[in-house]
């Protein structure tokens, strides 16, 4: 038994931290033996532009679940690459609406048959558990009740 599996549920988080970061790791290793200049942390952008054609900085950012700074940063650095464009929305001039630039669409194009790699592999790896049904129950507890409160409860704070 290592460290971590020693310490349990104390260090949970960590334990997740450590996987999300390993698999983010190995997923960027295939781009990058693939050639394929692309980065895992940029999936979600990805994804919901190429499901949706385009969106606002606000939609992604509340669809992800993340904070707005995070999605206007990681939105300039696509800009700088030159993977996506900002145009103004038909529906309110102050906002922007972000799709892809056609060197953006090239790249989708390179890294689909990657993104159906992967989960072929993982829905593989992981049918056999049911981890994702788990993490989902868990998500939807610490969505009820967030985990500092659940702790302080237990401090009598």
């Amino acid at each position: 038994m290592n460290f971590y599996q020693e310490l349990g549920p104390l260090v949970f988080g960590t334990r997740l931290k450590r996987l999300s970061d390993y698999f983010l790791s190995e997923i960027n290793k295939v781009y990058t033996d693939l050639d394929i200049p692309f980065e895992a942390s940029w999936f979600g952008v990805f994804y919901l532009l190429d499901k949706h054609g385009s969106l606002s900085i606000y939609e992604i950012a509340d669809t992800l679940d993340v904070s707005h700074s995070a999605i206007s940063q990681l939105i300039k650095t696509l800009q700088e690459k030159k993977l996506v464009a900002l145009t103004p929305s038909n529906d309110d001039g102050r906002r922007k609406d972000i799709h892809f630039s056609p060197k953006g669409i090239a790249l989708l194009d390179k890294i689909k048959p990657v993104w159906i790699a992967l989960s072929q592999t993982m829905n593989a790896f992981l049918e056999e558990s049911e981890v994702l049904q788990k993490l989902i129950k868990i998500e939807d507890r610490f969505g009820e009740i967030p985990l500092n409160e659940r702790i302080k409860s237990k401090l009598n704070v």
